[in-house]
């Protein structure tokens, strides 16, 4: 045993030796390799210690607490999207210089957990009521650690940088003395209570279930006709019921109290068709009178809306069912048999009987159990709830205050509000034995209730309830019990509380969000957090819910396997808004590895042209800067501008389209080809200049995808210039430098890669190749597009291959020639031998038409007073400019074209 452990710390000692001489190497490999790049990173992050929050920094604080996944198994592929907009908003702000706790934990998950554990003990050949309570919850605290570890590495693969430290579980002991506590102070508040009500029970699991356990479903059912005879009569009611098994439990017939068709029945006895068992005829204005016959048969126990019209006029309530699904007593002879099959034959029985008019099959929505799949039943019970009148209010009220909730979309709101106004009490018990349990006690004798932290003295006059709360009622406190409520003066509540964002799917904002807010407002007299950030859901490419059973789920474990955690984050947190769907496409994905595969190529030649280049080295003096300097440093700047602005509205998409344009086409296609000149050329100022620049845009392009990308970036900042800090996690956020933000530049170097651009394409078109040399004419229509050729030649010599060059205000060509008209200059190139007149003046009169297009349209749309008038001064000036333009280039065009019908 001791070669054993000796041999395991060996070899952990060669993993991390291994993984410090990753983190220390000097270049790039020549292939970006996710695996190798991804490999030990996450332990790397972890030894160091920056996830780490510090209430004693003296920063300002950034808080999220993560929505506890379950722990019954695997993460999906909503976990990773949920999980990694978290990540995003929390690497930023500590690279922004907060202290950022992410708050890592996971939820019991009563009913699910005990099903997997049940499941379990079957595959044993025992069950939970042979082990007992007690031995039954020491196996599923074997589970919990279990699928415990399997969630935190898969966190781990993903990248999500949490702080372990403070890792909660909704079953811990603290967070069981905030359960105790709420239902406590509920209770002796009047609102919490113990009652009779219609909920959703799980006949398998034999539990109540919330609403968020119910999922609802398309099957094929039947509207049964049946006819209620009058008690010594030919002549009946004609019922209509989709569950006629529940006939048993039938304690009247309602119609509408308007209803001309059944006044003068009113008051009289039909018979069940199942037991003959007379009820009588009374009115509710809750009836239909336009929907089947008018009439409906009352069954307070197995209805929600039958039990209200039952408590309107007093109607006992009669179970006709026991909690596993079969029929009780009151269905003799049908007694023990299972609902459907006593369904079944009962319809049988009463078509033998003539008592059936008729069966219209049709499809209908039924709710069945979430975790064990089987149709629920609306069952009457003895269960606690939460009133909810109060606390709904209280919400309501703070929501019209500066300290309401802020959803994003914004369109949420509405739909809070909308959902607390109509809220209805909150059945918090469950018949199961792996959750809170329920802190209350039972008289033997009286039958009083006794609520308390504690049994009562005399324990042995009482017995305590059976059930546990609802995995939710736990789930509710999370933002404060994880922090240390009920201390109020615990050191991290009064930092970390309230937090600063939630982000969750828009399917539990009824079931989860909801709660959260009106037991925050109740106990803390706080909102738990400033913002949700609501997501959609993740489809398959057509759309389609991921489930089991179409068998389109996706593992992101394997997507990571295939592609890399950077590039499933990258494509989860930037193909969709914010409250959409996003639809899983792999070959995005595949396309997000493409990006990354180019930033990696783009590193790698910068660092190797950095030489022995170190952070003290990087000089941007702006005496020393040429054209194309400032412009990828203005471009940076706006940049930052732009992720800056939308990271804080949460537009992650928009972020990534800032970024991708700006590092794809400004640095990779740009910059680094104009990098190329001094970085080759003999002027050791200039290439010192070049390499600064590189080496400064290059590292705050890895701070700025940071959040998208945690580990390539890592791997590429790490072999950068950079100040001291073990990790790019708690580097410096870039941040807009106005001495470095040459705003006039930008258009200065666009109008040079238009050029550039117009003479590549020419070259094209003719099929003349970029190692043909050219004679190259530019025209400028001002001094300033004149001194900016004259000065920048170099660039159109480089990269245009001119074998002649001329820059003027006026050019006079007698040959043919091909153009391109631009904003501020006229490109002509002869081509004497490659093209013909005719060709040229057809292409040119193409252009013409589209420059005659886009005349129309900017005439028409500022002729149209509505935009003038309504639309931003700045967008209408836009406007005007273009229109100015597209004159200018089509009054240019129109004169080439007559030029060269006169040669």
């Amino acid at each position: 045993m001791n070669l054993e452990i000796s041999l395991i710390n060996y070899i952990e000692f060669v993993y991390v030796r291994k993984e410090v001489d990753l983190m220390s190497k000097k270049e790039l490999a020549k292939k970006y390799n996710h695996l190798e790049v991804e490999n030990g990173k996450y332990d790397f992050w972890l030894e160091n210690e920056v996830f780490k929050a510090d209430p004693e920094s003296g920063k300002p604080k950034y808080s999220i607490v993560i929505p506890p996944p379950n722990v019954t198994g695997k993460l999906h592929l909503g976990h990773a999207w949920d999980g990694t907009l978290q990540d995003i908003l929390i690497r930023r702000k500590r690279m922004q210089g907060y202290d950022a706790l992410w708050l890592p934990g996971m939820d019991h998950a009563g009913i699910a957990t005990q099903a997997k554990v049940d499941a379990k003990l079957r595959e044993q050949g025992t069950n939970r009521y042979e082990l007992g309570r007690e031995k039954f919850l020491e196996v599923s605290w074997e589970w919990k650690h279990e699928y415990a570890e399997f969630i935190r590495q898969q966190w781990a693969n993903v990248g999500f940088s949490l702080d372990y430290s403070r890792e909660r579980f909704t079953l811990d002991e603290g967070l069981n003395d905030a359960v105790n506590e709420v239902f406590i102070r509920l209770y002796n508040k009047g609102l919490i209570y113990r009652g009779e009500r219609i909920i959703n029970w799980d006949p398998q699991a034999q539990t109540a279930l919330s609403n968020i356990e119910v999922e609802h479903k398309e099957v094929e059912g039947a509207f049964y006709y049946f006819k209620y005879m009058f008690e010594n009569s030919d002549e009946y009611l004609t019922i209509a019921t989709t569950r006629p098994e529940t006939m048993f439990g039938d304690v009247a017939v309602a119609v509408h109290p308007e209803d001309d068709r059944y006044k003068d029945l009113v008051g009289k006895n039909v018979l069940i068709p199942g037991n003959k068992k007379p009820i009588p005829i009374i009115t509710d204005s809750y009836v239909d009178m336009e929907f089947g016959t008018g009439a409906v048969k009352i069954t307070p126990a197995h209805d929600p809306n039958d039990f209200e019209i039952g408590n309107r006029h007093d109607l006992e309530r009669l179970i006709c069912m026991n909690q596993d699904g079969t029929m009780n007593d009151l269905a003799h002879p049908y007694t023990g048999m299972d609902r459907f099959k006593c369904r079944k034959q009962l319809v049988k029985d009463l078509e033998d009987a003539l008592l059936v008019i008729k069966i219209d099959k049709h499809v209908h929505s039924v709710g069945h159990s979430e975790r064990t799949g089987v149709i629920v039943e609306p069952y009457l019970s003895k269960q606690w709830f939460v009133k909810m009148d109060e606390l709904s209010q209280a919400v309501l009220e703070q929501q019209k205050t500066n300290e309401k909730v802020n959803f994003v979309p914004e369109r949420f709101n509405k739909t809070f509000n909308n959902w607390m106004e109509g809220v209805y009490d909150w059945c918090i018990s469950r018949q199961l034995w792996w959750g809170h349990r329920i802190p209350a006690w039972y008289h033997k004798v009286t039958g009083d209730i006794y609520v308390g932290k504690d049994a009562p003295s005399d324990i042995e006059n009482y017995t305590q309830d059976e059930d546990v709360l609802d995995t939710w009622f736990s789930s509710a406190l999370w933002p404060f019990s994880t922090l240390g409520w009920p201390n109020v003066d615990d050191q991290e509540l009064q930092r970390y509380f309230p937090t600063d964002c939630l982000v969750t799917g828009y399917d539990i904002i009824f079931f989860w969000v909801a709660r959260m807010v009106f037991q925050s407002i109740e106990f803390t007299g706080q909102r738990p957090f400033t913002d949700v950030l609501m997501h959609g859901l993740v489809r398959d490419a057509e759309g389609r819910k991921m489930s089991k059973s179409l068998g389109n789920g996706v593992d992101p474990m394997v997507e990571i396997e295939k592609y890399g955690a950077d590039s499933l984050r990258y494509f989860l947190t930037t193909n969709s808004a914010p409250g959409q769907d996003l639809r899983y496409l792999e070959e995005k994905v595949e396309s997000s590895w493409n990006f990354i595969n180019k930033i990696w190529n783009a590193s790698r030649f910068v660092m190797m042209n950095l030489e022995d280049l170190n952070y003290e080295d990087i000089n941007l003096n702006v005496e020393s800067f040429n054209i194309a300097d400032k412009w990828i440093l203005a471009r940076l700047n706006e940049t930052i501008e732009h992720v800056d602005s939308n990271y804080d509205k949460y537009e992650f998409g928009e972020v990534a389209r800032h970024l991708y344009n700006f590092i794809w086409e400004d640095f990779c296609d740009w910059y680094i080809e104009m990098a190329k000149l001094p970085l080759n050329g003999e002027d050791e100022v200039a290439k010192h200049t070049t390499q600064s620049v590189l080496a400064y845009v290059l590292e705050s392009i890895m701070k700025l995808l940071h959040p998208f990308m945690p580990f390539v970036t890592e791997e590429i900042w790490q072999l950068l210039p950079h100040e001291d800090v073990v990790s790019i996690t708690i580097s410096a956020w870039p941040k807009v430098k106005e001495e470095l933000y040459f705003k006039d530049k930008i258009e200065s170097f666009n109008t040079i890669k238009e050029v550039i651009r117009s003479v590549r394409n020419i070259r094209a078109e003719v099929n003349t190749p970029i190692s043909k040399p050219i004679s190259l004419y530019l025209k400028a229509k001002n001094q300033k597009a004149l001194d900016l050729f004259n000065d920048n030649k170099h660039y159109v010599e480089r990269f245009c291959n001119p074998e002649r060059l001329t820059i003027g205000s006026e050019i006079n060509l007698d040959e043919e020639a091909m153009s391109s008209i631009l904003t501020d200059v006229e490109v002509y190139i002869p081509l004497a031998g490659l093209i013909d007149i005719k060709a040229e003046i057809e292409r040119l009169e193409g252009e013409l038409s589209k420059l005659k297009g886009e005349v129309t349209r900017c005439e028409k749309m500022l002729a149209n007073k509505n935009f003038v008038e309504r639309a931003p001064e700045a967008k209408v000036q836009i406007e005007r400019d273009k229109l100015q333009d597209y004159k200018t280039k089509f009054e240019t065009v129109q004169k080439r074209i007559a030029e060269l019908k006169a040669k």
